[in-house]
């Protein structure tokens, strides 16, 4: 299976995972069996036994025993500027921080311009490499730039719209509402809705913007108006942050955007005392209000657990790959879940296998009392085929992914055909 794409067909000797081995009530292991699937336009219809009989009429692609995994989902990423793709270039210092950053940005920006698109989507190939099928991509929409990596990036991700599904930010890289650049920055932002962005973007209304309040009002305006979600960078931390994260909660009740807004970063988190941490989560969870994180590991480590605990979303993300901004960045969301449990001490075979939640947008083959849920006929067909024996290896190890598929179309790796017909 390696271009023709089959609107019906079989997936045979899958492993899938069945349940826990339990020893004294504590999980020890995870088992498994084979099945075969018929997938049936982009979804999976049947999950058979490996003994059931298969109809012969269709084509046959092998799994070999592989693993098979819901596909994961890169919920921040950059896809519009890196130097991915080109030359090696580490950052340059930047004494003054993001400052130095956006003004390095303001030369870059009509430089990349032009290997944009290719740039893009080599970035789509190496995240599909690695199994996600599912990007949230910030595109940047500043004075320089306008809405021309816009155009770019929506090329790419047509070119790839059978093997990815998407969300695009509009991302105000260099400020929404400052005086400087409010004016040419707000038309263009509504130009980007109306080109089919799905999220609102921001960056640190405090700080960047210099004004919480308004940066906050003319984001939350924006999202009404084009009926769209909520996405902003929050890199403030104390109780800058804090306030910036409760103001935007009390603005999203107020708007009735519950469920449709993310706060990216949200740094803050980190240095909320006992009991206000819970509190804010709480807040978080109620409204539907979700963090992307890219799982940093430094002075303030993210209460990711927290979080997950008192049911807010949490997402992840590679946020820049290769660019002015950091060097660093794999593609590879599986590794962000891996770094999460070695960050949080989730090295039993039961945390290890919930931590898949993180990187496939909570889908995850076995419940909480270890009965299968995944996959099951009716649910789209992505996923991808890894050489391990269960999801609590995979997060560990980070095996290689074979084989990815989105609604039915491989969409990375390659499957040799089985016999085709009986």
């Amino acid at each position: 299976m390696k271009t023709t794409q089959y609107s019906s067909y079989l997936l045979t000797n899958v492993l899938l995972e069945t349940g826990y081995v339990y020893e004294d009530d504590q999980v020890t292991g995870t088992k498994t069996a084979i099945f075969n699937l018929r997938i049936d336009d982009g979804m999976i219809s049947e999950v058979l036994s490996k003994g059931a009989v298969l109809p012969p009429e269709l084509p046959r692609y092998d799994a070999r025993g592989l693993l098979l995994l819901p596909s994961f989902r890169e919920m921040h990423i950059h896809l519009d500027k890196t130097f991915y793709g080109g030359p090696w270039r580490a950052v340059r210092p930047a004494p003054n921080g993001k400052w130095d950053r956006i003004r390095e940005e303001q030369e870059l920006l009509p430089l990349l311009l032009p290997t944009a698109q290719e740039r893009a989507e080599k970035l789509i190939e190496m995240i599909l490499g690695y199994g996600s099928t599912y990007v949230r991509s910030h595109c940047n929409i500043d004075p320089v730039i306008g809405v021309n990596n816009l155009e770019s990036l929506l090329r790419a991700l047509d070119h790839y719209k059978d093997k990815i599904s998407h969300e695009i930010v509009a991302f105000p890289q260099h400020g929404l509402v400052r005086p400087e650049v409010a004016s040419s920055v707000i038309a263009s932002m509504k130009e980007a809705m109306r080109m089919g962005v799905t999220h609102v973007g921001g960056i640190d209304p405090a700080t960047v913007d210099g004004d919480m309040e308004k940066s906050l009002q003319t984001i939350i305006e924006l999202a009404v108006e084009y009926e769209a979600g909520i996405d902003i960078h929050l890199h403030d931390g104390g109780e800058t942050g804090l306030n910036t994260i409760r103001r935007l909660a009390d603005l999203t009740e107020e708007a009735g955007l519950q469920g449709r807004v993310t706060v990216s970063h949200a740094f803050s988190l980190a240095s909320a005392a006992p009991g206000e941490d819970k509190e804010l989560a709480g807040r978080l969870a109620s409204l539907g209000i979700s963090i992307a994180s890219s799982v940093p590991a430094g002075k303030g480590m993210m209460p990711i657990p927290l979080l997950m605990a008192n049911k807010v979303e949490v997402m992840l993300g590679n946020d820049s790959i290769i660019d002015h901004w950091s060097p660093f960045g794999t593609g590879d969301i599986l590794q962000k879940s891996n770094l999460a449990a070695q960050l949080y001490g989730w090295s039993s075979e039961y945390s290890l296998s919930r931590a898949l939640a993180l990187a496939t947008g909570g889908v995850i083959p076995l419940d909480e009392k270890g009965v299968q849920v995944w996959p099951a006929p009716g649910v789209e067909a992505s996923g991808v085929l890894v050489d391990a024996s269960c999801s609590a290896e995979a997060v560990a190890r980070l095996p290689r992914r074979v084989a990815v598929f989105h609604r039915g179309n491989l969409a990375s790796g390659s499957l040799d055909a089985a016999q085709t017909f009986a």
